[in-house]
């Protein structure tokens, strides 16, 4: 969508968060994330079917799951449904921010809940995952170290090392 203010930019991918309540989803991210409401596209009775939110440097665009929780739609050439729905979800969204620790907490004190708790990784990043209350997972993430791809490839084996192998 073209909205002005609120259009994608050429050659990016936006991620497009499919969200059981957008009005609930939105307040959540502007809560937790710092999200900056871009456009909104009200229903008549007051709910809105779709967001654009910037979160940070990105553009967000939530939509409303449709009342037949994820069944396909004669309108609709998909299957759209939130992770709740799904049971799951397929996908993590990973947030660079200055400060991992602050950023999870935020969440958290937003009502995400911790999935995987802060810590520094093999491959550089001090990060942690969050759970929104949608069900998507998000990965906040600092960069603690820039490593070579053999340095990561090194660290990643003496992990697995220690762990006693891949199984």
């Amino acid at each position: 969508m073209a909205i002005q203010g609120a259009a994608p930019e050429p050659g990016r991918v936006t991620a497009h968060l499919i969200v059981p309540n957008t009005n609930a989803a939105t307040a959540f991210y502007e809560k937790a994330f710092g999200a900056k409401v871009l456009y909104l596209a009200p229903l008549p009775n007051g709910e809105n079917m779709h967001a654009h939110l910037r979160v940070a440097d990105s553009l967000v665009m939530l939509t409303q799951e449709d009342s037949d929780k994820g069944k396909q739609l004669e309108r609709t050439p998909a299957r759209l449904a939130a992770p709740q729905t799904l049971g799951g979800t397929t996908t993590i969204l990973e947030l660079y921010v200055d400060d991992s620790e602050a950023w999870f907490q935020r969440a958290v004190d937003a009502g995400a809940t911790p999935t995987l708790g802060i810590c520094d990784s093999f491959w550089g990043d001090r990060m942690g995952w969050v759970t929104d209350p949608f069900g998507h997972v998000w990965s906040l993430s600092s960069v603690r170290e820039v490593l070579t791809p053999q340095e990561v490839q090194r660290r990643m084996e003496e992990m697995y090392s220690k762990m006693g192998g891949m199984h």
